[in-house]
């Protein structure tokens, strides 16, 4: 395998992160033989400190034009005062955009060892294994039109998606589920939202896809509820 790796550490824990990363990644490619070629930029704060932008062009071409992007992080509270346009999280979203990124895949698992590390009992937490995947592209974050009106003290954003972007985003959920348990529950709020009710009825749909996957839908309040007390669920 042969791979172009762009390396945007960021700003935080970023670069610690991604210094240990790239390290691993070395001996994976020693050990099978594999090619793998690292380039770094700027993203986020460093990025507008030394380039005035939080993604410059220089590290959204040198993006586009790699394998694969490994990111650590955005942002720091120094930054939080300037306008919310001009913020380090704007790079992060531009290059969600550009990307194409739609699908972001969040594992949790409980480890035997770190037990009693957690606010939950052991016996709750105990062989808790669960894949969040969440979609990135469509709903309150990039949806238009958005205002923040100072003059008339009002504020609003626009919460919306397609038919196509919920089915590509449960099209992912459901083939990840298919080599896991076979379980896919989806979160929404199809109780008072017309987008969620366009999410659950879409997600229904592409289930008849995937007739081996069990599907349930849970209200975003129930589910948080139930990651608490049944997290093996």
């Amino acid at each position: 395998m042969k791979l172009k790796i762009l390396v945007t550490a960021g700003d935080g824990i970023g670069p610690e992160v991604t210094k240990e990363a790239v390290a691993v990644l070395k001996d994976v490619a020693a050990a099978g033989g594999h090619d793998f070629s690292f380039d770094e930029k700027r993203i986020g704060g460093v990025a507008i400190e030394q380039d005035g932008t939080p993604l410059p062009e220089e590290t959204l071409n040198a993006a586009l034009a790699s394998d694969a992007v490994l990111l650590g992080a955005v942002g720091a509270n120094k930054f939080n005062s300037l306008p919310p346009e001009k913020r380090p999280e704007v790079g992060l979203l531009k290059i969600r955009t550009e990307l194409g990124g739609f699908a972001n895949l969040r594992p949790a698992f409980a480890f035997k060892e770190l037990a009693e590390n957690s606010p939950l009992r052991p016996e709750i937490v105990d062989g808790a294994d669960i894949l969040f995947v969440r979609e990135l592209l469509g709903g309150l974050y990039f949806g238009t039109p958005r205002e923040w009106n100072r003059m008339t003290r009002e504020s609003w954003n626009t919460m919306r998606y397609s038919y196509d972007e919920v089915a590509r985003v449960a099209r992912v959920a459901f083939k990840l589920a298919q080599g896991r348990r076979k379980k896919l529950t989806s979160v929404d709020k199809a109780n008072v939202l017309e987008v969620s009710q366009l999410w659950r009825a879409t997600v229904t749909e592409i289930a008849e896809e995937f007739p081996d996957v069990e599907l349930e839908h849970q209200l975003v309040d129930s589910m948080a509820m139930h990651l608490m007390n049944q997290p093996r669920n």
